[in-house]
């Protein structure tokens, strides 16, 4: 649907954007399209949509696949899906904030499906991570997100977009930029320019006994960028010095090593380590 159409479909139901929402909306059927196909979708595939807005992926994505299950916050959005939506009979929107949804009920009758979506920006990070953490049957997420944090999920170590939710991210996925977007491409035009990402699920992406100690070594590792990780495990662990240079240097780590410099892989092995001798 073209961005004048558009336009007057939201003109026509009264509806007013709410920047509570971070509301910016696609409209370019190119671009819709081109999102639809970098995920990867077939005429097999279910999807679910976070923040379906005025229905125009929703709609690709509908057109596309066997199934959408678009989730909506807004419900003011209501009668400008009933028009948007018209006839796409495998589009349900769920009214709902996803953030409340509980991941273990809602895939429970779920096939496995994948994520499509432009994101809401204000709570991108946790949206991509509650999938990253909680799913058990999601295959893949396709995501519009703001530029720069692309680059943080797709960063590489010794890169200064690199940081604990890139660590995050590859403990069961594997991210990578499929298409920049500019913020004309946006209506209302946003601030920023944006990117999408494909992150496919991989169990076992990174080998590690103990998430749950993985995920506080990350944290520890980012908890003062200026301080070495060998200060900043310290203080997260409450060793000693001596203790976290004999624990570090049997895992391969530098004295001076900083966080950002460290793998993934790094960050497994220092956890199950620090698992095995009962560091906690």
């Amino acid at each position: 649907m073209e961005e004048n159409k558009v336009g007057e479909v939201l003109a026509s139901q009264g509806f007013r954007f709410k920047k509570q929402f971070g509301q910016n909306f696609i409209t370019d059927s190119n671009l819709l399209a081109s999102i639809v196909d970098g995920a990867g979708a077939t005429k097999e595939s279910t999807v679910v949509e976070i923040g379906c807005g005025a229905g125009t992926l929703t709609r690709t994505i509908a057109e596309r696949t066997k199934k959408v299950i678009a989730f909506e916050i807004d419900k003011d959005l209501r009668p400008v899906l009933a028009v948007t939506l018209a006839g796409a009979e495998n589009a349900e929107v769920v009214f709902r904030d996803f953030m409340s949804v509980n991941m273990e009920e809602f895939e429970r009758d779920m096939p496995p499906y994948m994520v499509i979506a432009n994101l809401p920006y204000y709570i991108t990070t946790p949206l991509v991570m509650k999938f990253i953490e909680g799913s058990k049957k999601c295959l893949s997420l396709t995501v519009m997100v703001q530029e720069e944090v692309a680059e943080r999920f797709c960063a590489l170590p010794n890169t200064c977009e690199y940081g604990a939710v890139t660590a995050g991210i590859a403990l069961r996925g594997v991210c990578k930029i499929i298409k920049r977007v500019p913020r004309t491409m946006f209506h209302p035009r946003p601030n920023v320019d944006s990117a999408v990402v494909r992150i496919d699920i991989k169990e076992g992406n990174v080998a590690v006994n103990d998430t749950a100690m993985y995920k506080k070594v990350v944290r520890a590792a980012f908890l003062s960028r200026r301080k070495t990780f060998e200060n900043n495990i310290m203080q997260t662990f409450k060793i000693g010095r001596e203790r976290a240079k004999e624990l570090l240097s049997a895992c391969g780590v530098q004295p001076l090593a900083r966080g950002e410099q460290l793998s993934p892989a790094d960050f497994a092995r220092i956890a199950d380590k620090f698992s095995s001798e009962g560091i906690s």
